[in-house]
C-alpha cells in the first residue's frame, strides 16, 4: 500500500512539473519582446552604430529594432536608447522615439521614424540618435534599448521630449515593456 502511494505520488509530481514547464514556455514564448536583428541580447554594436564624435569612427546609424506580442490595447510605443555606464554613472540618452503607431513592428538600421513618430531630445539637446563612444580604456558600456506598449495614441504627446519628460508623460499609460542589452567600447 506504502509503495502505491509513493508511485501516485511521483506520478503525480512529475506530471505537474510537466504542467508548470508547459506554462512557462507558453508564457515566454508570448511575453512581449524586443530585438535587434543584428545581435544578440549582450552582443555588441558594429561600429557603424557608433557616435561620429570624438574620434569614436561611427556613422551614427541607429540599429535596427523589431518587437513582437504587445499587449491588447496597445495604441503606440515609444523607444529610448540610456547608457547607465554614461557620465561617470549618471548615464546618458542616445535616442528618444515615441507616438510609434501600434501597427509598427521594427525599425531598419538608420532608417527614418514612421510617419507621426516623434525624435525625443538626446543628451546634446537634439532630436536624434546619437552613437555610443565611450571614454578610451573604460569597460565596454551597455546601451540599454527599452520599449513602451502605451494606451496612449499616436498623436497623444507633444514633440521634443527628453527621456524624464517622456517617462513623465506614460506614467499610468504603459501596458507592458520589455529591452534589450547592446554593448559597445574601444
Amino acid at each position: 500500500m506504502k509503495s502505491n502511494a509513493n508511485a501516485i505520488r511521483h506520478v503525480l509530481g512529475a506530471s505537474l512539473c510537466a504542467l508548470l514547464l508547459q506554462g512557462t514556455a507558453a508564457y515566454a514564448a508570448d511575453a512581449f519582446e524586443l530585438t535587434s536583428p543584428d545581435l544578440p541580447d549582450g552582443g555588441t554594436l558594429a561600429l557603424s552604430h557608433a557616435g561620429s564624435q570624438n574620434n569614436c569612427g561611427g556613422s551614427n546609424v541607429s540599429p535596427a529594432l523589431q518587437w513582437r506580442n504587445a499587449p491588447a490595447g496597445t495604441r503606440s510605443f515609444a523607444i529610448t536608447i540610456f547608457d547607465p555606464d554614461g557620465a561617470k554613472g549618471l548615464g546618458v540618452v542616445h535616442w528618444v522615439m515615441y507616438g510609434i503607431p501600434a501597427s509598427t513592428t521594427s525599425l531598419a538600421a538608420g532608417g527614418e521614424p514612421p510617419v507621426g513618430a516623434h525624435l525625443g531630445l538626446n543628451v546634446r539637446g537634439q532630436a536624434a540618435y546619437i552613437g555610443p563612444c565611450p571614454p578610451v580604456g573604460e569597460i565596454a558600456h551597455h546601451y540599454i534599448a527599452q520599449i513602451y506598449a502605451l494606451d496612449l495614441e499616436p498623436d497623444a504627446l507633444a514633440a521634443g521630449l527628453t527621456r524624464d519628460a517622456l517617462q513623465a508623460a506614460i506614467k499610468g499609460h504603459v501596458l507592458a515593456n520589455t529591452g534589450t542589452v547592446m554593448r559597445f567600447g574601444r
